[in-house]
């Protein structure tokens, strides 16, 4: 029979071994940058993350961004650069695609393809903001005329990725790279979530309150009540008062949502307040997404959710903007408001509001440290060489 004593000697090396390599293991899992993919690396985007990432809403220390945006993009990038360095922001990145794009190629393999794939590749998670019109001839439509388009090579990159994370009904036949990962986080915020929708085979309404409520004016949308206001009526019929263009109104949440909320620890009785600043929304779904909220009255989509990959978001609102969480905006929304009043105080005071921001901010985050540790050593990949390059 073997001792006691030789066996501690024989397996006790082992385990020390064994130990420490799985310490160590945790230790450079820490220290790795957890690397999320930003498109439109803008002035105002970048400020949105600063202020998230200060006021807890992302608590991730080792989180890098790296922005995305094609060279033939109209903004401005170079001061948004510019803001990021002066601001000692190190841990957000640029990177620019240059490859050329058209609308006859976007959803199939193109010359922006294996950028596409490095992306994923080195990426725990994307993030789609908001921004102007899609062209409505990129989802097979005339063009309405409430629809503003400003940025076509925009919404080319970011169509075309979208395609290339989620596959469409353009082409059945094209693998998605989610196949490859389908716990990758994909999330879009207003334009975010159109995009992902029109990028998988979707439609958009082009004016919501033209089309789907019928209406001609501003004094009509008004009687309609502020739980039916996308954007502020009262900015665009009395611009001298400089009331806010956007507008806070309440969702409600699907079955199909219920199970979202049940996941994140939110009430699905709940209806918060969300951001609202949009005209447009998802009209026919794009392929394997499912509504999971609408306005209180629902008429007007306000979040989908992919069936086939449980980490794949688009909300039509904006919890990512700054002025949720600031204690130094102050607005006024209507003639009602005789002074301006602070924002962040107002959502507080208006449960379940900001448990509802911070309760989906920690499941964003959740997912991202998920990502980045159940596919940790990050593949190499040429792009995760250049990375920290302003170029």
């Amino acid at each position: 029979m073997v001792s006691g004593r030789r066996l501690a000697a024989v397996f006790l090396p082992v385990f020390l071994f064994s130990a420490c390599f799985f310490l160590a293991d945790k230790s450079r899992l820490r220290d790795e940058k957890i690397t999320v993919v930003s498109l439109y690396p803008s002035v105002g985007t970048i400020r949105d993350w600063a202020t998230l990432r200060e006021k807890g809403l992302i608590d991730i220390p080792n989180l890098a961004v790296l922005g995305v945006y094609h060279e033939r993009e109209f903004t401005d990038y170079h001061r948004a650069r510019v803001y990021a360095e002066t601001n000692q922001l190190d841990w957000f990145t640029f990177h620019p695609v240059s490859a050329s794009l058209s609308p006859e190629v976007l959803f199939g393999k193109n010359a922006c393809t294996v950028e596409f794939e490095k992306l994923f590749e080195v990426a725990d998670g994307v993030l789609f903001f908001g921004g102007p019109d899609i062209l409505p001839s990129l989802y097979g439509e005339k063009t309405s005329l409430q629809t503003r388009v400003e940025d076509p090579y925009r919404h080319y990159l970011e169509l075309s990725f979208a395609f290339h994370l989620l596959g469409g009904f353009q082409d059945d036949s094209f693998p998605p790279l989610l196949e490859r990962q389908p716990d990758f986080p994909v999330v879009g915020f207003c334009l975010g979530g159109q995009t992902m929708n029109a990028g998988t085979g979707g439609t958009l309404t082009q004016d919501i309150w033209s089309e789907i409520y019928g209406l001609e004016t501003f004094e009509d949308v008004i009687a309609l009540g502020p739980d039916a206001w996308h954007t502020n009526p009262f900015s665009r019929l009395l611009p001298w008062e400089r009331f806010s263009s956007f507008h806070y109104h309440p969702i409600r949440f699907t079955p199909a949502g219920a199970r979202f909320c049940r996941e994140i620890g939110f009430e699905p009785e709940g209806k918060p307040l969300v951001f609202s600043a949009h005209h447009q929304q998802p009209a026919k779904l794009g392929k394997n997404f499912e509504v999971i909220a609408t306005s209180t009255d629902g008429k007007v989509i306000e979040a989908i959710a992919h069936r086939r990959f449980p980490n794949v978001l688009g909300v039509q609102f904006h919890p990512e903007a700054m002025f949720n969480y600031s204690s130094t905006v102050r607005v006024r929304f209507t003639p009602e408001d005789k002074e301006a009043f602070n924002l962040n105080a107002y959502l507080e005071a208006r449960p379940p509001t900001m448990e509802f921001h911070r309760k989906l901010w920690s499941w964003i985050a959740e997912k991202w440290v998920a990502r980045h540790a159940g596919r940790w050593p990050r593949p190499e990949s040429p792009l995760m060489i250049n990375r920290g390059r302003s170029n």
